[in-house]
């Protein structure tokens, strides 16, 4: 008996293999994040190297410009916010590269395509897991305990998760066909740190022009974070999470839909 493997034709036949293929996802990610930590002196201490680094160049920074304080020390107010960007950034650069890295699973034999961005993004949510330890070191630190609110941090957990793979297959395939790609995504991560509330709170910029500011979705997610983790201390602005939120489900739509669309071309042009 001759078995062929191919992909479902119909949409539904294709989710169906997703789901089949589940396994492969968790076998990638768990290969992908071994290979990082490989003979490594400090294995897994990197993955809270460069957080920790970064929280300390921004509270430098808003020593240095004299932002007002509050009832959230600066550590916790600037590390809240670079979990969800350290998470995100970290999953948009595996997931935008993670086809070409994989090309010789690609034209070998078919599994559907979408299993390799979303074992990326899994891959950077495991770092994020070593990060969120930190985080509670930090909080214990200074004697600060979370309050009710740290029950909806799964939601903008979630909601950053669908934003890391929504743009991570757009540009994982757009990467394929145009090899650019590979000089956009370190810029556009490097630009989205600055444009950011990471350094400073959503609540200190004008309110003006606060509405076009959420247009970028990491604001309502880096709000949620804080708000979540420090017990309602730092402001949850509705109109940013409810921006986010839309944002992140329509990138969610169009990085499946034209990762769809150029999937079949991948083996052919990789």
């Amino acid at each position: 008996m001759k078995i062929i493997i191919e992909p479902g034709i119909a949409s539904r036949d294709y989710w169906r293999d997703l789901w089949r293929y589940r396994e492969l996802v968790y076998f990638l990610a768990w290969r992908d994040v071994a290979v990082r930590y490989k003979q490594t002196v400090i294995g897994i201490v990197w993955a809270l190297l460069r957080p920790g680094l970064t929280m300390l160049v921004f509270v430098g920074f808003r020593r240095l410009v004299h932002f007002p304080g509050g009832t959230v020390p600066d550590p916790l107010l600037v590390f809240a916010a670079v979990l969800p960007w350290q998470f995100f950034s970290g999953a948009l650069a595996d997931a935008s590269s993670s086809l070409i890295g994989n090309a010789n699973l690609l034209t070998k034999v078919y599994f559907p395509r979408l299993v390799i961005p979303g074992a990326a993004v899994l891959t950077s949510f495991v770092d994020f897991c070593i990060t969120l330890g930190l985080m509670a070191l930090l909080m214990v630190w200074y004697g600060f305990a979370p309050g009710w609110q740290i029950v909806v941090l799964p939601v903008f957990v979630a909601i950053s998760l669908g934003l890391s793979l929504g743009l991570g297959l757009l540009l994982a395939a757009l990467n394929v066909e145009y090899r650019d790609f590979r000089y956009v995504v370190p810029f556009i991560v490097q630009f989205g740190l600055f444009v950011s509330p990471v350094a400073f709170s959503t609540a200190e910029v004008p309110e003006r022009w606060r509405t076009l500011y959420s247009l970028n979705p990491l604001v309502g997610i880096i709000d949620g974070f804080r708000w979540s983790l420090l017990g309602g201390r730092a402001a949850l602005i509705p109109e940013t999470f409810w921006i986010s939120l839309v944002m992140t489900g329509l990138m969610m739509l169009i990085g499946v839909w034209y990762f769809r669309r150029m999937e079949h071309g991948f083996a052919d042009v990789i």
